[in-house]
């Protein structure tokens, strides 16, 4: 899965003095080389999660469609599901047994059955916070004539890569025709999670991400208090880590602002994984969960709206069926 080092650009991009991407990114002599041209400095030191924290940026696009010689290839973004080899899609499977190369987040790359990984021609995977060094490895290698798969858990549209290697693709002047784009979904982490701990989603909810790495919490915490002051069931995705306690406090206490402090809240860590755990518990209990191991970057919080109550452990949230029709 590592990159190395060699000087030799072997898929059709012009060549520079400085070290050199196998796709045609140009990437600092000093850099890590990347195979198709995220830059990735093996000096910097990764954030909480935005990229590093040096001067040196992986957001400027490398190469471009003009840069390479061969014919392009296809490019797929995969829906991994919630983590487990049982939880991905059938459509998912055959995607990734046609791709030549797999690119993805390291921890996802770890979790593909090894039938995957076995069966690939190249891994190429990045650290936390890579995302868009890695996807653009994605989009080179296949505008360098490969099949490629980048893969995320969950679901590609769902705060994943999907919207970005679209955005990639166009910045580097070509088209998502150009590489026979395609998406195959995968089981959101919303929906994998409501099922460990019932049916809390029945109703219209909506999906929140604490992660401010690129939304500035202030939007955050605008969307939290519209949310639960509206009556929606909420996913929160992403919702602590040491460098983000503070904004899992301020949404414990937006929640507590609209909600009832007995509202049900359903904590799934680690859906699909070795490590999976799944608590009902209340509202007005959430936050202190926080100095916990339970809830984390992995974890998704599911918050009930007025109407959730839990029967036999398990979160019920009605749709109003009740309301039409005698049962």
């Amino acid at each position: 899965m590592s990159t190395d080092d060699t000087t030799e650009s072997k898929c059709g991009a012009s060549k520079t003095d400085t070290t050199e991407s196998k796709c045609g990114g140009s990437t600092a002599a000093e850099e890590t080389s990347s195979k198709c041209g995220g830059s990735e400095s093996d000096s910097s030191s990764s954030s909480s999660c935005g990229g590093s924290t040096n001067e040196s940026t992986e957001e400027e696009v490398g190469a471009t469609v003009d840069d390479f010689d061969a014919d392009p290839g296809r490019l797929v973004a995969v829906g991994l599901g919630p983590g487990h080899a049982e939880g991905m899609t059938q459509r998912a499977r055959v995607a990734l047994h046609e791709a030549e190369h797999i690119v993805g987040y390291t921890t996802y790359i770890e979790l593909l059955p090894d039938e995957i990984t076995e069966a690939a021609d190249e891994l190429y995977d990045t650290p936390m916070c890579g995302e868009v060094s890695r996807t653009e490895e994605a989009v080179d290698r296949a505008l360098a004539g490969n099949h490629v798969a980048i893969v995320g858990s969950g679901d590609p549209n769902v705060y994943a890569l999907g919207g970005l290697a679209l955005e990639i693709v166009e910045s580097k002047g070509a088209t998502a025709s150009t590489l026979d784009f395609e998406v195959v979904p995968g089981v959101p982490a919303a929906q994998s999670c409501a099922a460990r701990v019932g049916a809390p989603l029945v109703n219209d909810t909506v999906s929140i991400s604490l992660s401010d790495h690129l939304t500035p919490m202030p939007t955050i915490e605008s969307r939290l208090h519209a949310a639960a002051k509206e009556g929606f069931t909420i996913t929160i995705y992403n919702p602590w880590s040491r460098k983000r306690r503070e904004n899992f406090e301020k949404c414990c206490e937006i929640l507590l602002e609209h909600r009832d402090p007995e509202t049900p809240v359903g904590i799934v860590h680690g859906a699909g994984r070795d490590d999976e755990r799944a608590e009902i518990v209340e509202l007005g209990d959430l936050e202190e969960l926080g100095e916990t191991d339970l809830v984390d970057m992995t974890t998704t919080i599911l918050v009930g709206n007025e109407d959730t109550y839990v029967w036999d452990d398990r979160m019920v949230t009605p749709r109003g069926y009740e309301s039409k029709y005698d049962y």
